[in-house]
């Protein structure tokens, strides 16, 4: 599969879909920060957008299976668009703030559900590369987020996060037009997705084997998201207190992003000379190793190099368990399982910045990251012993 070969509305429906929220993200933390809210509670402020997506995740990937993906890519780009109009016009308050985080988060749960569903009918042999073509745009969206933010910044420590609100406004309003586009149509190179077959209940049974291999996967990417945002939210943090200007936190954060978007234009060659389980276990232990670099009084260069470190290791295990877990799948059953793997993220987007929020208490964001290098090491070691081939 080439990128000329690639449905350009679902491109870039997933780009807008990660900028608006990576403009909201770091900037709701900067928010906080300007309404006086101490630096234990930004794990909730992160928190915020998974909590509601990790009880009815696996709810909206069944309607994806039985009823299709465009009713839930319509719902989600309508939330998308009133919870930033709420953060534009409407956030005096933290209870405000994490209101429409807790919108923002469902309108993007139900996006990246409909996106995935519509990825996973792809043929088999080329889901490696359409997962890694799908990743790359969603990486450019998070790319631009951080860019915009250090050209508004400038070099204030704060930024203006009302302008940064509008911004993202605009950019959910003009994520209606390829929301319309993919409502119309299937894009094109994509198999029929089969029969779904019966309830949620029937469609969550799986033999043993076949449930620990995608359960390896989930915990992988689990842990790989929940360190990429605390990367979002805390790098802020870590701006402020050693008096970083947000226009360099914000490059910082498009270098990792850029690091990312490189690694998964190679995934297909990846996967297919290593193998999908060395390359998901080695990406996780080695991101644990660079997100340890974080723990360091490190200057601005270096602190690029272990960013662009763990944007390469951090970008390869998301797309390589999403397709783990289509192609392991029951038939009938991607969208359901796709999405308890969402839940699953949004599970460990919700309780790990909680956690590390405990952390900052006492030993404030070096301990962030060495708690969340920690989790990476654990994960990498467990899912290698789950997310293997029954023989």
């Amino acid at each position: 599969m080439s990128l000329r070969q690639w449905p350009w509305a679902l491109f870039q429906h997933a780009m807008l879909v990660q900028l608006i929220a990576y403009i909201v993200r770091p900037t709701a933390a900067y928010r906080a920060l300007e309404l006086g809210v101490p630096l234990t509670w930004l794990g909730l402020v992160a928190s915020s957008f998974a909590v509601l997506p990790l009880f009815i995740a696996v709810f909206v990937g069944r309607i994806a299976d039985v009823r299709g993906e465009r009713l839930v890519l319509i719902l989600g780009a309508m939330l998308f668009a009133i919870a930033a109009a709420g953060l534009v016009f409407w956030t005096p308050t933290l209870t405000l703030l994490l209101a429409w985080n807790v919108l923002l988060g469902l309108g993007h749960l139900l996006s990246v559900v409909g996106q995935q569903s519509r990825v996973a009918k792809s043929d088999d042999k080329r889901l490696d590369a359409a997962f890694g073509y799908y990743t790359v745009a969603g990486t450019i969206g998070q790319a631009a987020g951080p860019g915009v933010i250090a050209i508004v910044g400038g070099s204030s420590i704060l930024p203006p996060t009302s302008t940064l609100f509008l911004i993202a406004f605009i950019a959910a309003v003009l994520l209606l037009v390829p929301t319309g586009f993919l409502a119309r149509r299937e894009p094109n190179g994509t198999l029929a997705a089969p029969a779904p077959s019966g309830s949620l209940r029937a469609a969550l049974r799986a033999p043993k084997a076949t449930r620990r291999r995608m359960i390896g996967a989930m915990l992988v990417s689990m842990m790989v998201l929940a360190a990429v945002d605390l990367l979002s939210v805390y790098l802020p943090a870590l701006g402020v207190e050693r008096q970083i200007p947000a226009s360099v936190i914000g490059i910082l954060l498009m270098v990792r992003a850029i690091a990312t978007i490189v690694s998964r234009f190679f995934l297909g060659p990846l996967a297919a000379r290593f193998g999908r389980d060395r390359l998901i276990v080695g990406s996780t232990a080695v991101s644990a190793v660079a997100v340890t670099m974080l723990t360091l009084p490190l200057n601005v260069w270096f602190l690029g190099a272990a960013l662009v470190l763990a944007g390469v290791s951090l970008g390869i295990g998301q797309p390589l368990t999403m397709s783990v877990i289509a192609l392991t799948a029951p038939p009938g059953t991607r969208g359901t399982w796709l999405a308890l793997r969402l839940s699953a993220n949004r599970f460990g987007q919700s309780a790990v910045p909680a956690v590390v929020g405990l952390v900052a208490a006492s030993w404030g964001v070096p301990g962030v990251f060495a708690a969340t290098a920690a989790g990476l090491a654990v994960v990498a070691v467990t899912s290698g012993r789950m997310n293997r081939r029954p023989k």
